[in-house]
């Protein structure tokens, strides 16, 4: 199995459609804590269609886009992260992430985002990683400042969500950034 460390006991592993019945079971757990955020954590309420969400990540992965991976902290599932976009012929990506409420503060996410990044720039050759989410999401907006992101602007009612069109945030970091902020330049 390839994963790679977060922290002492916590880690960052493919999240793959033979994991649906647990990445279900963490949704059904998370559901209110997630849905004002997530879409897919209102829509996904079976361990069938979440089967049918985590193939669709294999497929794009198996086509050089998209990928999906889950982190598990003392062997629970309490979060993930993906590319919700990737596109090698542009040289971007977009990160998206979502964590359960007992695993917060733990840097869990940010360790997890800068590995992405990382994997993007200098194995993918990326040149522009992006973050998005909507203003009020004060928590995702902090990782992106700690992640080196600077803040593009807003699309304005550009997420629907609950029947509600709200504005998002758009972030981002240059390869060369990167490079600068971590001395590999």
């Amino acid at each position: 199995m390839l994963s790679y460390p977060l922290s002492a006991n916590a880690e960052l592993r493919a999240l793959e459609p033979w994991n649906a019945a647990e990445f279900a079971e963490f949704i059904e757990r998370e559901r209110d804590h997630l849905g004002p955020w997530l879409p897919w954590a209102l829509r996904l309420t079976d361990e069938e269609s979440t089967r049918a969400w985590l193939q669709s990540y294999a497929d794009d992965q198996a086509g050089g886009g998209g990928r999906i991976y889950g982190i598990w902290m003392d062997g629970e599932l309490v979060g993930g992260t993906l590319f919700r976009v990737f596109e090698p012929r542009f040289g971007s990506a977009e990160i998206g992430v979502w964590l359960g409420e007992a695993a917060q503060g733990r840097g869990l996410i940010t360790s997890a985002a800068k590995r992405m990044i990382e994997w993007c720039i200098e194995d993918r050759k990326m040149n522009r990683i992006e973050w998005r989410c909507v203003p009020t999401n004060k928590r995702s907006i902090a990782v992106a400042m700690r992640l080196g992101m600077s803040r593009d602007g807003v699309l304005r009612g550009a997420f629907p969500l609950d029947g509600v069109n709200h504005d998002v945030e758009v972030w981002s970091l240059l390869a060369s950034e990167w490079r600068a902020k971590t001395g590999q330049d």
